[in-house]
């Protein structure tokens, strides 16, 4: 990758050698200061004299300081292998938000915030970056209750935002700390691959449990059984205990539902989804339902279509096809792929080994957008330390750490660290997701500071025998997370506020989302592959114990054939697949606009979760059997609803409108064009927040986005 003249990078990484107590400490330090910085503000600057030099460019660069330390102080109960350490992030977290809630409903702040936004709505003096600052600010504190008369309404208001933030640090912590499972004998689990039944925990001898296997609900353990396991009852059981397995979090989410439709109609809006949309690219719920119910009615043919084969596929393996349900999707759309488009899984997996594949994707990033990733190990970590311990960059051994530059054609200047955090472990964050650890921003000296970003995903380990292999699926995953990660270094904004992935809610999945197409196309998939016995001399060793004694090695690269079988797959099911999407981003919508406040008071959130499913993905559930709508509790393991994404995961759909535009219209007849990748780097990924999106969106496309392109990949184009 790249040569060793880039290792001394001009800023040192974080660290993270908090301990419980120092995590409490530093977090009262901060808001102690911040709060002493507003105080001295109020004092002296009056509303005739505020000014954006004097009230919101001190406070912004507050915030900058504050997010070096509190992006971290929060992350740990994410990633910490000690459960005190991720408690007493978790308390740190609820403390901020607090403080954060106190400061921003502060009619006093307000006032000068005011002023200086009455004074400077003319002022051309102010850069385009800080005029939205300034706008944004103004109006977060109306959004915050300060347009609600002083009195018991502001007070009810404040009570509940405090709330709802301890309403989602509890229900994430839940998730994370989640550690449920079931005992099957190996029989029950029979079709599921050996590499994963192998690494299950196994019962003792002597106890109920002797000879049995625990599967847990984690990724690397509950999708494979989804997709491979023959025993239709398993796969029933898993599917129904998954959906039941924070069955805490499901009084949590109805409150949630409860106290944001109270504040928005405290601030007079109809309902929480009009409040949350009025900033977003949509602007209006009808826009978004407008937009959801179109596809809804466009996808439902093809889903019924797709079902029906499907349900022909089951007839095949089982003599009965009367009912498709929710546990016989995986399993058939996986005996799809493999039978009637030799899409072999397991084959394909052993040409992703999670290490190279890791190499192949930071290299096309590289030739893309001309950057250069020099992974840091032991020797470099100690070396740029600030403590001379290169551990303590790290949070856990398993962490791996880039440095990351800009290659000669570019300046050859550094651009920040990525952490790749990749496997599961007990306390860990259950999903894939990018996490900004230490945003970019100029300083108040005018010096840049450098971000920080880290993926954490949970992808299987490696063995003595065998590295961790990715099947496709991970391979986009991956891609689409690095991709946040990307747009979160290479962002280059004034105010950390506006930094990476900082946009509205139905932007932000765009950058990634546009660069899973990469992972389609035939020339990067031969990039990215490496056959796992090519990897080292023990890994062909390994392989030949493994193989039959007259097998030959397979080739090092995937072979084209198989890259076919891969490529003609993209669509198969994507009718069900969209509708699944749809599912969720209706079901978001309708528990957010509600008509009445009673209405949600008495709305049963588990009944309307699953009548949705039913009624939008044409999967059956239990209630198939008789069972009714209230045998499972999705929402309660569903942290997007409660972490940010409320009355916003209609933004995975609508952003894929945008994506699929600019890959179109870019990039597909040239996926590696390095001048289309640079263009893109410096008019998309690097405005951040920092502009009207849809603005940057025109400025990359040279015109207005069109749904066109999305349509027509999802063949339903009119």
């Amino acid at each position: 990758m790249a040569s060793a003249k880039y290792k001394k990078p001009p800023q040192p990484p974080p660290l993270f050698t908090h301990t419980p107590d120092s995590l409490l400490k530093d977090t009262v330090r901060i808001i102690n200061q911040s709060k002493a910085l507003q105080d001295r503000i109020v004092k002296d600057v009056s509303p005739e004299h505020a000014e954006f030099q004097s009230v919101l460019q001190p406070f912004a660069q507050d915030d900058d300081r504050m997010s070096l330390e509190t992006h971290i102080i929060g992350f740990y109960q994410a990633v910490s292998t000690d459960a005190k350490l991720r408690d007493a992030s978790t308390e740190a977290e609820k403390k901020m938000d607090d403080f954060g809630i106190e400061a921003s409903m502060r009619e006093d702040i307000f006032k000068l915030v005011d002023s200086v936004f009455k004074k400077q709505q003319d002022d051309q003096k102010l850069d385009p970056e800080s005029r939205r600052l300034l706008e944004k600010d103004h109006k977060g504190y109306i959004r915050m209750g300060l347009g609600i008369p002083a009195g018991p309404k502001r007070d009810r208001f404040k009570e509940i935002k405090k709330r709802l933030s301890e309403l989602s640090i509890t229900f994430q912590k839940n998730l994370n700390e989640e550690q449920g499972g079931m005992w099957f004998a190996p029989r029950e689990l029979e079709g599921v691959p050996s590499d994963v039944t192998g690494d299950l925990k196994k019962g003792d001898e002597g106890t109920e449990h002797a000879g049995q296997l625990w599967l847990t609900f984690k990724y690397p353990d509950l999708f494979p059984v989804q997709k491979y396991c023959k025993n239709a009852e398993t796969r029933r059981k898993v599917l129904v205990a998954n959906e039941n397995k924070c069955n805490q979090n499901i009084a949590l989410f109805k409150e949630a539902l409860v106290l944001r439709d109270e504040a928005a109609r405290l601030l007079g809006y109809p309902n929480h989804a009009t409040f949350r949309i009025e900033d977003k690219m949509a602007k209006t719920p009808k826009t978004v339902d407008d937009f959801l119910g179109d596809l809804r009615e466009r996808l439902a043919p093809g889903g019924l279509k797709e079902i029906e084969k499907l349900k022909e596929l089951k007839k095949t393996e089982t003599g009965d096809a009367d009912k498709y349900f929710l546990w016989d999707h995986r399993f058939y759309d996986t005996l799809m792929l493999e039978r009637d488009f030799q899409l072999d899984q397991q084959k394909i997996a052993e040409y992703f080994p999670l290490q190279t594949s890791i190499d192949g994707m930071l290299k096309i990033f590289e030739e893309l957008f001309g950057l250069a990733f020099v992974k840091l190990e032991a020797e470099d970590r100690n070396k740029i330390s600030e403590t001379g311990k290169g551990d303590d960059m790290l949070w856990h051994p398993d962490v791996q750490v880039f440095s990351v530059w800009d290659d000669e054609g570019e300046g050859s200047g550094f651009v920040g660290y990525l952490y790749l955090d990749l496997h599961p472990r007990d306390g860990k964050y259950g999903h894939a997701a990018n996490f900004n650890l230490q945003p970019g921003f100029i300083t108040e000296n005018g010096t840049r500071r450098y971000p920080a970003t880290a993926l954490v995903c949970n992808f299987s380990k490696p063995t003595p025998k065998k590295p961790s292999l990715l099947k496709h699926d991970e391979v986009v995953t991956l891609f689409h997370e690095l991709g946040h990660g990307i747009h979160d270094l290479v962002s280059r904004t004034i105010y950390s506020r506006f930094h990476g992935t900082a946009t509205v809610r139905d932007f932000v999945e765009a950058p990634s989302q546009m660069l899973e197409n990469w992972c389609w196309t035939p020339s990067q998939i031969k990039a990215l592959s490496q056959h796992w016995s090519h990897l080292s001399p023990e890994y062909s060793q390994a392989w030949r114990e493994s193989a039959g004694p007259d097998e030959k090695q397979p080739e090092a690269s995937m072979p084209d054939d198989l890259i076919q079988s891969i490529v003609k797959t993209q669509h198969v099911n994507d009718a069900l697949f969209n509708l699944r999407q749809l599912h969720f981003g209706i079901f978001d919508m309708m528990v957010h606009e509600p008509s009445t406040h009673e209405a949600i008071e008495e709305l049963d959130a588990s009944v309307k979760f699953n009548q949705l499913r039913h009624e939008i993905s044409k999967l059956d559930g239990p209630e198939a059997m008789g069972e009714g709508y209230a045998w499972g509790n999705g929402q309660a393991t569903f942290g997007h609803l409660i972490g940010g994404y409320d009355a916003g995961y209609y933004g995975y759909l609508s952003s894929q409108v945008y994506s699929t535009d600019m890959f179109y219209s870019v990039f597909k007849k040239d996926p590696m064009n390095a001048k289309e990748g640079r263009r893109y780097r410096h008019t998309v990924l690097e405005k951040g927040g920092s502009q009207d999106e849809m603005e940057t969106l025109k400025q990359f496309l040279g015109r207005e986005p069109s749904t066109e392109a999305f349509y027509k990949e999802l063949g339903i184009s009119s």
